[in-house]
């Protein structure tokens, strides 16, 4: 049986086909196949490489094609000045860090003073590149022979390989005692798709934390949807939300950090909430005249009664995370509506009051309810100037309508 992240770090009969094709577009003729290839239509896909085999071997616009195709991926998460000079491979993409949060997660390593990090598990590069621009120092490893070499080249195209040691590596033989900190980024992905036991990543999560807790700081990637009862009072747990939506978990360990506390951040803007444990659950009453939808990172680190405390506010419902109160109250870690109606569920009324007002174009908002959005809307058959934001929720257990509109 393999060891815990181990692989033989040459190539196996396996990864020749796909290292030469790998080696193959970082050649000259390669690198114009690529540049020739990045505004292309992946709906003229068959005609391109048609045209483009009567010039190039078959083998090569293939890769090229593939590359191509990946970099358009990459895009969403690197921007496209990054990503059409970087590398991919289709799991690199799908598992690689945005930059947004990276540089996040880079910016706090090099705030504390860290100057080097064993980036272990490294992927194509993605957290490598961040910590090496915000000037630290990192060995990035990893198993796969193919992945590193695309780590390799990513560090070069970006112009940051003085900053940057790739290896393949089992990283279970790494030794990280020179490095001021750890950073590990644990496979989530195996054959059948994503990995929801922490012990099932690979490496599993209780050898990153042991490799964690020997170093002076540590930083664990991990998935948002852990159960809090699988984190280690060591860690301070971080979740991060980019432009409204949850992308990860950190777990933080070492000086500098918060043992047993709760982050949520909120990017771009860095906005950040914490506290050192969660609070007692918080009151549950009656809809007031406005609601409140918490940033899913807040969620996530059970805070939102911090944030109902904040505000001098209540849940609708002891199951629902949606605050209301009778006075306005604003904050990064809330979306805030003045409710207008609140009314028991039911297509019809839904349909007559929105006929009546005349709403054409409808925000469609749920929690605690099985009806999908878009099959409402399309119910509702709108039209109209007006428009407006529904809640399909419960109110102490009653399936409710709430209707208003966003403030400011």
């Amino acid at each position: 049986m393999d060891r815990v992240n181990a692989s033989t770090p040459s190539a196996s009969s396996a990864d020749a086909p796909a290292r030469a094709a790998f080696a193959a577009l970082r050649t000259p003729e390669g690198a114009q196949l690529l540049a020739e290839l990045r505004d292309h239509d992946p709906a003229d896909e068959l005609a391109t490489a048609t045209r483009l085999r009567r010039t190039h071997p078959a083998e090569l616009v293939s890769a090229a094609l593939g590359q191509a195709r990946l970099r358009q991926r990459a895009v969403a998460k690197f921007g496209a000045e990054d990503a059409y000079r970087m590398y991919f491979t289709p799991n690199g993409v799908e598992q690689a860090t945005r930059t947004s949060v990276a540089a996040h997660r880079a910016a706090r390593f090099a705030g504390l003073g860290v100057r080097s990090v064993a980036d272990l598990c490294c992927g194509i590069g993605g957290d490598a590149i961040a910590l090496a621009r915000a000037g630290i120092s990192v060995l990035a490893v990893d198993r796969d022979p193919l992945t590193a070499e695309v780590a390799r080249a990513n560090a070069e195209a970006l112009g940051l390989a003085d900053l940057i040691e790739v290896r393949c590596a089992d990283v279970t033989e790494i030794d990280i005692a020179p490095y001021d900190a750890v950073f590990v980024d644990p496979a989530r992905r195996g054959g059948r798709g994503r990995i929801f036991d922490p012990e099932a990543y690979s490496p599993p999560l209780s050898w990153a934390t042991a490799a964690a807790l020997k170093a002076p700081r540590a930083a664990l990637k991990i998935a948002p949807g852990i159960p809090h009862e699988a984190i280690g009072p060591e860690a301070e747990a971080e979740w991060i939300s980019d432009g409204g939506d949850v992308k990860e978990a950190v777990l933080w360990y070492g000086e500098g950090f918060a043992p047993g506390a709760f982050r949520a951040t909120l990017l771009p803007s860095g906005a950040t909430l914490s506290a050192p444990a969660p609070l007692p659950a918080p009151p549950v009453g009656p809809v007031g005249r406005y609601l409140y939808e918490p940033d899913g990172a807040v969620i996530r680190a059970h805070l939102v009664a911090d944030l109902v405390e904040r505000c001098g506010g209540r849940l609708v419902d002891e199951t629902i995370a949606y605050i209301t109160s009778d006075e306005p109250y604003s904050s990064p870690y809330v979306a805030g509506y003045e409710i207008t109606d609140e009314l028991p569920f039911s297509m019809k009324r839904l349909k007559a009051l929105l006929r009546e007002r005349r709403i054409g174009v409808l925000t469609v908002k749920k929690r605690g309810s099985a009806v999908e959005p878009e099959e409402l809307r399309r119910r509702m058959k709108l039209s109209g100037p007006g428009s407006a934001t529904v809640f399909l929720t419960r109110v102490a257990g009653a399936p409710t309508m709430l209707i208003g509109h966003p403030l400011g």
